[in-house]
């Protein structure tokens, strides 16, 4: 299976910026898309950012011109960062990464962080 370990979350004011780390291990033969989700209280969960192996990344509107997502292929490793953060950011946010193990090709989820933006 795949283990993914999140990092970096926590409390920052607003404008302030975060730098969220995940680390996938495991029985991978090979990590596909991965990326970010985020969940607020009372909300469902909702895609945030991507990134395929060759770099093309892709964002939510909500997102956009504030974080950027980047990934290290050699590492297996996802991050996001971050910028001029405002309250609605704050929610728990969950890596994920479509990897192809013996069992086949599928999601796998992060534990979660949690990220707090104070106004």
């Amino acid at each position: 299976q795949v283990q993914l370990v999140e990092s970096g979350g926590g409390l920052v004011q607003a404008g302030g910026s975060l730098r969220l780390s995940c680390a996938a291990s495991g029985s991978i033969f090979s990590l596909n898309l991965m990326g970010w989700y985020r969940q607020a209280p009372g909300q469902q969960r909702e895609f945030v950012a991507s990134i395929t192996p060759g770099g093309w990344a892709n964002y939510a509107d909500s997102g956009k011109g504030r974080f950027t997502v980047s990934s290290d292929n050699a590492k297996n490793t996802v991050s996001l960062q971050m910028n001029s953060l405002r309250p609605e950011d704050t929610a728990v946010y969950y890596c994920t990464a479509d990897a192809s193990t013996t069992g086949g090709t599928r999601r796998f989820w992060g534990q979660g962080t949690q990220v707090t933006v104070s106004s």
